[in-house]
């Protein structure tokens, strides 16, 4: 088992070999762990979702300790989602690893072909801190499902999350088939310089660019969950207080710490000032009826460091000097990272709120005449990750999805897209690379091999190899319209 190291200690030459070590042990383990049967991933999949469960108090005061995250919010957005996706996964595995048999065409008569579904190999995850546990542990059930080693490296932002995500793992598995390792980001750099078969990445565009280049040093493949400004189309069809409660509960969820958050609104001119006293109303209903109140609610978390804090200050105060006018909000406690829920309006594109992720509880909000207008204020700017679309008519949801793209998203609601257990999630060019999670999941850490087995010679087939006679080019003239 590899030593304890404090959760930010960098990579040091202790730890650097213990990686090499451990990397090697996968490697020559990994034959035993392709072969493993349905059964036996089934039971490992069950045994890490009753460790989860059992660890119920410990992540929740992990989080408490990391950003003040609620115990309910914890259950909702960490617990449930492993504990169902690990059920899923091993409820469905058995169709999932079974060869799929794929049809004859005119071409191969005589065969017959199926696509049979084998571990990529040896797995890195690289996980984020603002959901240490659903984005870690969830892409370790697919990962393990599909039959891979794997090695882990949580955020070094959330440390108490990452030393619990370390005794789960250590519980469940053996380091030759899934370790972890904590640290400060020389030791992903360190993770990075090794020859992994796959690497799942959840984090920034900018770091995500960095993993990209790792791995195409080695020609590893790459799942990579990023982020962007995820829109919110409130249009002058909808249902503004249905919309309004949405969006709050999307955005401010976690503080808006949240890759999917609704980053921006755009909303139909006459309606935003019954949407902001709408956001307003949702607002005080979740977390009480008063700034102080919203800072002694343990229904909302803190954001996560320091920096993270400064930058939200930065972002809010270049906001309100370029024009932008607060219409909720509060005072701001710097020594609690204390950021109350705030909506701004008027906000002008150059602001850099409106350039920027902004991973936090500033909600900006911008207006639109024609719903044309919106959908080019979409466009302009890179693809999101998610998509909101507020609206009561067919036909403008429908124009909207049409003209838009983005990684995913709802209508008449928000996030609901990341845990559907039939759909997949990911983003799209700079939010993200690769889809995840369930089926999806399993699809990413397999690689899909083809097989054409032949059943019977067809002779006539024969005159096609060489050399080529005219009687072959005859054959391919009256071939050639059925191919």
């Amino acid at each position: 088992m590899a030593p304890s190291y404090p959760a930010a200690a960098p990579c040091t030459p202790e730890l650097a070999r213990e990686i090499a070590r451990l990397f090697e042990r996968q490697r020559q383990h990994q034959a035993h762990v392709r072969m493993r049967t349905v059964r036996a991933r089934r039971r490992q999949l069950i045994r890490l979702r009753e460790a989860v469960l059992d660890h119920r108090e410990t992540i929740r005061a992990a989080l408490w300790a990391d950003f003040r995250k609620p115990a309910l919010e914890v259950d909702l957005t960490e617990i449930a989602p492993v504990v169902t996706e690990a059920g899923y996964v091993a409820r469905h595995l058995a169709a999932w690893m079974r060869p799929k048999r794929v049809g004859t065409a005119p071409t191969h008569i005589g065969t017959r072909a199926e696509i049979r579904y084998e571990p990529k190999g040896l797995v890195l995850i690289l996980s984020p801190w603002n959901y240490p546990f659903t984005l870690t542990l969830a892409p370790l059930v697919t990962a393990v499902a599909a039959g891979n080693c794997v090695m882990i490296k949580p955020s070094e932002l959330a440390p108490n999350s990452a030393r619990v995500i370390r005794r789960i793992v250590e519980e469940v598995f053996e380091p030759e088939e899934v370790a972890v390792f904590e640290g400060d980001h020389t030791v992903a750099q360190a993770l990075l310089e090794l020859p992994f078969d796959h690497i799942f990445f959840t984090g920034s565009p900018r770091v995500g660019r960095l993993v990209m280049e790792a791995a195409a040093r080695h020609l590893t493949s790459v799942t990579l969950e990023l982020g962007g400004k995820s829109p919110a189309l409130v249009d002058e069809s909808a249902d503004v207080p249905q919309a309004a409660a949405k969006i709050a509960w999307g955005k401010f969820t976690n503080a808006g710490q949240t890759c999917i958050a609704p980053d921006y609104i755009l909303v139909h001119r006459p309606l935003q000032d019954t949407l902001v006293e709408a956001l307003r109303e949702h607002i005080e209903a979740f977390y009480g009826p008063d700034p102080e109140a919203w800072r002694r609610s343990e229904s909302y978390a803190r954001i996560v460091n320091d920096r993270h804090f400064v930058r939200l200050r930065a972002l809010y105060e270049d906001a309100l000097s370029r024009g932008a006018q607060e219409v909720i909000g509060g005072p701001w406690y710097a020594a609690e990272r204390f950021v109350p829920p705030t909506v701004l309006i008027h906000v002008p594109d150059d602001a850099a709120i409106m350039q920027e992720e902004i991973f936090g509880p500033l909600l900006p909000i911008q207006t639109f005449d024609d719903l044309d207008e919106a959908l080019q204020a979409i466009n302009q700017r890179p693809k999101p990750l998610a998509l909101y679309v507020f609206a009561q008519e067919a036909r403008r949801i429908e124009y909207v999805l049409t003209h838009t793209s983005a990684g995913g998203g709802c209508v008449n609601d928000t996030l609901l897209h990341f845990n559907h257990p039939d759909l997949p999630f990911g983003g799209i060019g700079p939010s993200g690379l690769g889809k995840a999670y369930r089926y999806h999941g399993f699809l990413a850490f397999s690689n899909e091999r083809p097989v054409v087995y032949r059943r019977f010679e067809v002779p006539l087939l024969r005159q096609l190899y060489p050399p080529y006679s005219e009687r072959a080019r005859r054959l391919i003239d009256r071939l050639l319209p059925f191919f």
